[in-house]
């Protein structure tokens, strides 16, 4: 198979390069403009924010002159200017979706309403699209990956972002014979369920972070989010609500996944899991029943058996974005994508008590967090989804801290994209 960077070396040669729409000029964005400008084959050709100084900075600080960089909302004059290779800075998301000259959209707004709104216009107007937005694919992922089957376009999941890591060492695995066990990833910070933008205020400040990303990173949401897109793309589990959060490093993963009757801490296999102590890296258990194989796995010092341990110490976030682009336009392959459905959830649970008329806010502030489970499970509970989660939700019934939030204990008082989206999934789309 020849390799991605081959490829693009080859459209370069030929004079042609894929031509991608960015959503999204925070940190996100600025780091994938600035790596794709270091490429062969790629270019990112417009950029959308609701700040248009962020795309003009963005495309300054990957050594763009200023002068080739137009600022429009126009379609006509934004085709005009890719067509004299310059590059489009806009405030309007959905222009990026529109345009004709673009191939494969990237979403990093990081807001799951948003995404859904652009993954849906992208797939309409038949355009490859990559989210950077976890907390979308898993609310309403099933659905749009189905749409854009049907589109004859790709719907992915990033490479760099954990989940697209995990399913890389997955793929790798599964190709090669192995029986994978349990695929997870490591946790940055202590789970602190109560963590909101004040509390993580003095560390964000220190990061040069956003207060509430950092706290959605703390109170565990994110985690659980990133779990249940490898969920939904393997059909791997959480073995019980919120997972288990074992301690442990590198070397004890392979025995700490043993069976119970066998040694181990889990009750069964084919799970998905965190751990704390081994960030920021991601996993995969796997094991052979071959006598060979584990003859040649203890020879090439990866244990003895029957489990062992594909281990990768980092993932480079958006900066690895643009192979996901590649895949998908060269290849018509996603990193990953919801291919087993609707596997898991990520439930709202109260972050403190909540009263009847507060509205909620959104992930990673004051008013709630996510947990996830299996879907199923969550079905039963009637459990709202983190994702259809902003401030258009009111509180119609008390809920106590601590406790999931249910479909039954708001109200929606405006009808989002996410939400027409989600029923239309739940409504068994065809």
């Amino acid at each position: 198979m020849i390799g991605i960077n081959r490829k693009l070396q080859a459209l370069e040669k030929e004079g042609r390069y894929i031509k991608v729409g960015l959503i999204g000029a925070g940190q996100m964005g600025r780091g994938m403009i600035a790596q794709i400008e270091n490429m062969k084959g790629m270019r990112v050709v417009v950029t959308a924010d609701i700040n248009e100084d962020n795309v003009i900075n963005a495309y300054r600080h990957a050594g763009i002159e200023r002068g080739n960089i137009v600022s429009t909302n126009n379609k006509e004059e934004a085709s005009q200017a890719i067509e004299l290779n310059k590059v489009v800075a806009s405030t309007k998301a959905l222009l990026v979706c529109a345009l004709d000259e673009v191939d494969v959209v990237v979403d990093a707004t990081g807001v799951p309403n948003i995404g859904a709104e652009i993954a849906w216009n992208a797939i309409l107007n038949r355009k490859h699209i990559v989210m950077l937005n976890v907390e979308a694919d898993v609310t309403v992922g099933p659905l749009l990956k189905r749409m854009a089957d049907a589109s004859g376009v790709v719907y992915t999941g990033s490479a760099g972002d954990e989940p697209g890591a995990i399913m890389e060492l997955y793929d790798f695995a599964d190709a090669i014979g192995f029986e994978v066990v349990a695929l997870g990833k490591g946790k940055n910070n202590p789970l602190n369920v109560e963590a909101n933008p004040d509390t993580a205020a003095k560390e964000a400040e220190e990061k040069g972070s956003s207060p509430k990303m950092l706290a959605s990173f703390q109170d565990g949401t994110k985690t659980m989010v990133e779990m249940n897109a490898v969920a939904n793309a393997t059909g791997f589990v959480p073995e019980k609500p919120g997972m288990n959060g074992f301690e442990a490093g590198v070397a004890d993963l392979p025995e700490l996944f043993q069976l119970r009757d066998q040694g181990g801490r889990i009750g069964k296999k084919h799970v998905v899991e965190y751990i704390n102590g081994i960030a920021p890296g991601v996993f995969a258990i796997v094991a052979s029943d071959m006598e060979e194989v584990n003859a040649e796995m203890k020879y090439l010092k990866m244990g003895d058996g029957p489990n062992y341990v594909l281990y990768r110490p980092y993932h480079l976030t958006s900066l690895e974005t643009p192979l996901s682009v590649a895949r998908a336009y060269l290849d018509g392959q996603a990193t990953i994508a919801p291919d087993a459905g609707h596997i898991a959830e990520t439930a709202a649970v109260a972050k403190r008590d909540l009263e009847v008329g507060e509205y909620l806010d959104s992930i990673g502030g004051f008013t709630i967090y996510g947990t996830v489970m299996e879907a199923s499970e969550a079905k039963d509970k009637g459990a709202l989804p983190i994702g259809l989660v902003d401030k258009n939700v009111k509180m119609s019934r008390t809920v106590k801290k601590g406790e999931i939030i249910t479909y039954q204990d708001v109200e929606q008082t405006v009808e989002s994209t996410i939400w027409r989206l989600r029923k239309m999934q739940d409504h068994d789309w065809k």
